[in-house]
């Protein structure tokens, strides 16, 4: 999940997905509802896009 959320803001530059990779591996639970919030934005991301 780190690499995949390193990958992810170095892409993007988005703030959320450094926050996660900040978190990640800190608390296994944790990083499991970061990853949630990182889906939910990432289909906001795309419906954003289609527009």
């Amino acid at each position: 999940m780190r690499d995949f959320s390193w990958k992810y803001f170095s892409m993007t530059g988005d703030v959320d997905a450094y926050m996660l990779y900040r978190e990640a591996g800190s608390n296994p639970e944790e990083e499991t509802a970061a990853a949630a919030e990182l889906d939910v934005t990432e289909q906001e991301a795309d419906g954003y896009a289609a527009t």
